[in-house]
């Protein structure tokens, strides 16, 4: 297998984007850690190499150490003429599809019409604007790190977009006890601190309201058989993984009632296909790419797009088995993610 990009540059390339390293978890504070994974950037193919830490006292997975804010953004910028692996991107987009947006709302209408919610980490505010379809009298504001928020409140997606984290005091203070549901789908695991992230969350919801939260499970089978080609670690952009006993206990402790933790819904069938188009990509010659020195030769971009092509249908034949498996895995610990819904008290 080639030797990932730029790999012998990765110290100096990641020197100045990354935190120091921890010896305790973020979490519990335990000291009793253990090393998951070890990985490059397995989708973009940007330098830099990276490590996944769990914690064998709570569960909770982390990296570490942990990129700076500045290396997050530098990692989530899109670079002209970098490469990119269409397959997994593909994949990793059924956690953002409208059945899924549509089963995420549909969990919500027991709780009856509420008349205001924000959805936090929206991005293009997809979520908001399928919601609506069951919530047409409610108010949805959207929140987003990055302007895509502003975008969608011009396509009328949200009624009110706000940019930049929930933790921001300049962003949490005008929004204080004024939503009756907060939804947060896939956003906690890209947070710096998700604990904090939460905490924020309770804050802007009315007494009485709901939070709905969907994320990742580090506990999943999958996680453990795959390993770094397990697509939901996608480093390095994902920050944290929380075991769903983290994340009850927590809201416990804040004195919410916890409504559901469902994995069945949550569940997103990509895991054998994902770990087969990520390891097909890196088993090829490497792409070309902005950082590199000297380019790859014609007839290795050449092989690597006629190999890419050709490994296609065994990528769809695992994403058929991906579904075939879905009703039993959904239902075990093979889930891959989780959906909790929690009702601040009154």
């Amino acid at each position: 297998m080639p030797a990932h990009p730029a790999s012998a540059a990765a110290p100096q390339a990641t020197a100045r984007v990354h935190e120091p390293r921890r010896e305790d978890c973020p979490w519990c504070g335990s000291a009793r850690l253990r090393n998951r994974l070890r990985t490059g950037d397995l989708r973009q193919y940007k330098p830099g190499g990276f490590t996944v830490d769990a914690c064998r006292d709570c569960g909770h997975t982390f990296q570490n150490p942990r990129l700076t804010a500045e290396g997050l953004a530098l990692y989530h910028r899109t670079v002209r003429g970098a490469p990119r692996d269409p397959a997994s991107d593909g994949l990793l987009a059924l956690r953002g599809s409208r059945g899924r947006h549509r089963s995420a709302a549909r969990a919500m209408r027991r709780f009856g019409e509420p008349e205001s919610w924000l959805d936090v980490g929206t991005g293009h505010a997809r979520f908001p604007a399928t919601a609506r379809e069951f919530f047409p009298y409610t108010a949805f504001d959207g929140l987003d790190p990055s302007p895509r928020v502003v975008r969608a409140r011009s396509a009328d997606r949200v009624e009110e977009a706000h940019v930049g984290r929930l933790t921001d005091p300049r962003i949490v203070a005008p929004l204080r006890d004024r939503y009756d549901v907060v939804s947060m789908l896939h956003h906690l695991e890209g947070t710096p601190d998700p604990r904090a992230e939460l905490q924020a969350a309770l804050g802007v919801l009315r007494p009485g309201g709901h939070l709905l939260v969907e994320t990742l499970d580090p506990g999943s089978v999958f996680a453990a058989l795959l390993g770094r080609w397990w697509l939901a670690y996608d480093q390095p952009r994902h920050l944290h993984l929380m075991p769903p006993r983290n994340l009850r206990a927590e809201l416990e402790a804040a004195g919410c009632t916890i409504v559901t933790v469902d994995h069945r819904s949550a569940h997103v069938p990509h895991d054998l296909s994902g770990a087969l188009a990520l390891t097909l990509s890196h088993a090829l010659p490497a792409p070309d790419a902005p950082w590199r020195a000297i380019p790859p030769p014609a007839v290795h971009r050449h092989a690597r797009e006629a190999l890419l092509r050709a490994g296609m249908p065994l990528v769809a034949l695992a994403a058929l088995a991906d579904h075939l498996v879905a009703p039993v895995a959904r239902r075990t610990r093979f889930a891959n993610a989780y959906r909790l819904i929690a009702r601040k008290a009154a």
